[in-house]
């Protein structure tokens, strides 16, 4: 593609935003250098990489590549056999650390949310832990070499601080002496050349000797190394240079190290700035607040609400705009000013984008094309070198496109056939436009002349559009309506200015009737599209209500719903309550029956057991009555003894054990036996052989040792919950038939059925003491329980 569009629709100051979100150098070079593709599927994957790292960023955040440097130059030089220093070694691992940080950074975000073109490049980013350990090893976080990277730099650097120390304290003697300190301009120890000196004043230079290094701009203090310590500062200077020759071999080492890895190390930064560019991508969308296109080759173009990405969010006009479907080709008419201009660079300039894999700032749902080229004549670009009017330079521009252009091109003409006579103008306009729409490309042309609005209206492929303009203000409202083509507004402003009527009606009286027939179609045209506009914005005015109307309902709903599941829990709670303090009732009228069959020799009189049954029903709790409509129950027939029935108020099934009055019914229910009204149950199943019942006269109770009660219980192939109930049972029969011992048969197995029964007979009142049976009892799958 031309590079002469970049500069016209201004691409690279879109590139130069972009680079600015690039954290790395190789990710802003990157993002300088991006180019248009015309390649559907690479746009679609550049679109995708786009589209994972704007998730990312919302989701996580952009990683950061702090420590990822450019050591291209540090790794190529390596490869040939120089020696790095310790800060380029320090920028390599730094690199290498940042891009494993990143790989995690990556694998991470695929896991909650999967990121196939990011994993892909990160995948690809090659493992450099053990060069990373070596560099480490040997280099500090300040580019310094350890003193651990050998062994004999050790050595060397304990020597070096010794003799550092030595000459310390000889000069420290020196300067602490009465008879020294006097001649020293200052009692202080310093370094000249990497040698210890001290400032003495220049008259006591000869009683020194030694050698002088340095002197104060005065003259008046000499920085002198003493006679006695130059042999240590010599000794000292060998030691530093053994020092600098053990760093270089470490240098050497490290460097052949990286040599070996440099093509990885390489492709590797490349790698890394690939990524930061993607990621400076979605950051740029974001800052843009633009939106994944959705891309074609076949010649579509449909921007919702785009805007142009220079212009500032407070003053830019979004445009619509449809293109390549019902018509190829836009004539945009209108005033200057009124934002053509910009109307065709927003186009322009949003299909470059989206060609190089960005996000543009229009609606979800747009559509952009993939175009071979993208030609423009924009702007006054008459060229004074070149002593070019205005009209030749826009014909030279127009003549190069028609050399280039293809159906598969997008062409943007500003003010074509402008700069010269008006008839002819017109008429060589309407021939170009001509041309390039039987061509069958895409183009957007915008024109003062009222000529190429009849031929836009009369030819097939092509519609007007203008720029809407508003009389009462006498100002632009850089709206594009298309459909619509421009008025000529010249009438109405003047009159508006204050030119005499007079002036205007000779005017008028001036234009042909043919034009007059066209103005007042298009103002008719204006009318009907202002009045339908009032009426959309009605409608889309009722349908927000109705949204507002519909999210208040759906708020009072889920309200009303959340207080009925509070007061449904609050109901749970206090039946939770009755119903303890009912078993609690049902227990202590338990334990009398059992003081009772003691007290009178396991012998109970038919009117006590009458009162006590009397009394555990008055325990029953009282179920509060629901403010629901009661379901009728529906029976072809009365409810019998032996009937199967539900119980609506319990949502249970039972059989009905016999009728209590004419209104009630004892209902069996699993172990538990009630009381329940005949309108509360509904007739499931009638009895197999109902009969009536025959009530027989029961004198009294009496349980013995010769009732023949069973002294064992299996329960083997039983659970938990099932087991307790029938060893309830079976202790309450066992302590009234006065049994003295009791085996219970749970079988060995896991050990939790045998755990439970034991935790249940240890808090028996009844139950004296349990044990587990003997050799010849069972041993540990039974338990022997001894009662009171």
């Amino acid at each position: 593609m031309d590079s002469k569009i970049f500069k016209t629709l201004e691409y690279q100051k879109i590139l130069n935003k972009l680079s600015h979100y690039a954290q790395t150098a190789t990710g802003q070079q990157t993002a300088l250098r991006l180019q248009p593709s015309d390649d559907l599927e690479h746009i679609k994957k550049m679109l995708k990489g786009t589209d994972e790292a704007y998730a990312a960023d919302r989701l996580k955040g952009v990683p950061s590549f702090n420590g990822v440097v450019d050591i291209t130059p540090a790794v190529k030089r390596a490869r040939i056999g120089g020696t790095l220093s310790p800060q380029e070694l320090l920028g390599i691992r730094t690199t290498v650390q940042a891009a494993r940080r990143i790989q995690v950074y990556v694998e991470s975000l695929h896991e909650e949310n999967p990121v196939e073109t990011l994993l892909f490049w990160s995948e690809q980013l090659s493992e450099q832990r053990s060069l990373e350990n070596s560099i480490k090893g040997c280099i500090d976080e300040n580019a310094e070499v350890l003193d651990s990277a050998s062994t004999e730099l050790s050595q060397i650097r304990r020597e070096l601080r010794s003799g550092e120390v030595r000459i310390r304290e000889k000069l420290d003697s020196m300067i602490r002496s009465s008879t020294v300190s006097k001649m020293l301009q200052d009692q202080l120890i310093t370094i000249r050349g990497d040698r210890f000196v001290i400032p003495v004043k220049a008259e006591y230079r000869s009683y020194f000797g030694g050698i002088v290094h340095d002197q104060s701009g005065s003259g008046a203090t000499l920085f002198i190394e003493p006679e006695s310590i130059v042999s240590m500062n010599n000794k000292l200077r060998e030691t530093r240079l053994r020092e600098e020759r053990e760093i270089e071999v470490i240098l050497q080492k490290l460097t052949a190290l990286v040599a070996e890895q440099a093509d990885m190390l390489l492709y590797d930064v490349d790698i890394l700035g690939n990524l930061d560019f993607i990621f400076a991508k979605a950051r740029l969308a974001r800052e843009m607040k633009a939106t994944l296109p959705l891309m074609n080759d076949r010649g579509y173009l449909k921007l919702k609400k785009g805007r142009h990405p220079l212009i500032s969010l407070e003053q830019v006009v979004p445009i619509d705009v449809e293109l390549g479907n019902s018509y190829t080709s836009i004539i945009v008419t209108g005033p200057n000013t009124g934002g053509k201009t910009v109307t065709l660079k927003t186009i322009g300039l949003l299909s470059l984008m989206a060609m190089s894999g960005l996000f543009v700032p229009v609606e979800d749902e747009s559509q952009l094309c993939v175009f071979d080229a993208i030609y423009a004549d924009i702007g006054d670009e008459q060229s004074i070198e070149q002593n070019l009017s205005t009209f030749s330079s826009h014909m030279t521009n127009i003549i190069s496109i028609l050399k280039n252009m293809t159906p598969k091109s997008l062409v943007l003409l500003d003010e074509v056939g402008a700069g010269t006579d008006p008839a002819e103008g017109s008429a060589l306009a309407v021939s170009i436009l001509e041309h390039m729409h039987a061509m069958g490309c895409r183009m957007v042309a915008t024109t003062h002349y009222s000529e190429l609005k009849a031929y836009a209206y009369e030819r097939k492929g092509i519609i007007n559009a203008s720029m809407e303009f508003d009389v009462a203000t006498l100002s632009p409202t850089y709206r594009l309506l298309v459909g619509v083509p421009g008025r000529s507004n010249a009438f109405a402003i003047a009159e508006r200015l204050g030119l005499p009527s007079r002036i205007l009606d000779y005017a008028r009286g001036e234009v042909t009737e043919e034009d007059q027939r066209v103005e007042h179609m298009i103002a008719s045209l204006e009318q009907n599209r202002l009045t339908a506009e009032q009426e959309r914005e009605k409608a889309e005015q009722l349908r927000r209500e109705m949204e507002a109307l519909r999210s208040r309902h759906q708020t009072e709903l889920d309200k009303l719903e959340s207080q009925r599941d509070r007061m449904l829990e609050k109901a749970e709670d206090e039946a939770r309550v009755l119903v303890d303090k009912a078993r609690s009732e049902a227990e202590k009228i338990i334990n009398d029956l059992r003081k009772l069959a003691q007290e009178e020799g396991a012998s109970v009189k038919e009117h006590k057991l009458i009162a006590a049954r009397k009394e555990l029903d008055e325990a029953e709790p009282k179920l509060r009555k629901k403010n629901t409509v009661k379901r009728p129950a529906t029976r072809t027939r009365s409810i019998m003894a032996g009937d199967e029935v539900s119980v609506h108020s319990l949502n249970k099934k039972g059989h009905v054990v016999e009728l209590s009055g004419s209104k009630e019914a004892v209902v069996q229910l699993g172990i538990m036996k009630m009381k329940v009204s005949l309108d509360d149950l509904e007739l499931l199943q009638p009895a197999q052989t109902p009969a009536p019942r025959v009530q027989k006269p029961v004198t009294g109770v009496k349980r013995t040792r010769d009732d023949n009660v069973r002294n064992e219980l299996d329960l083997r192939g039983a659970n938990v919950e099932e087991a307790l109930i029938e060893v309830d049972r079976f202790m309450d029969e066992a302590f009234l038939a006065n049994l003295g011992q009791v085996h219970i048969i749970h079988g060995k197995g896991t050990g939790v059925l045998r755990t439970g029964i034991q935790e249940y007979l240890r808090k028996h009142k009844h139950v004296k003491s349990y044990r587990i049976g003997n050799y010849n009892e069972g041993g540990t799958g039974v338990t022997v329980a001894e009662l009171e």
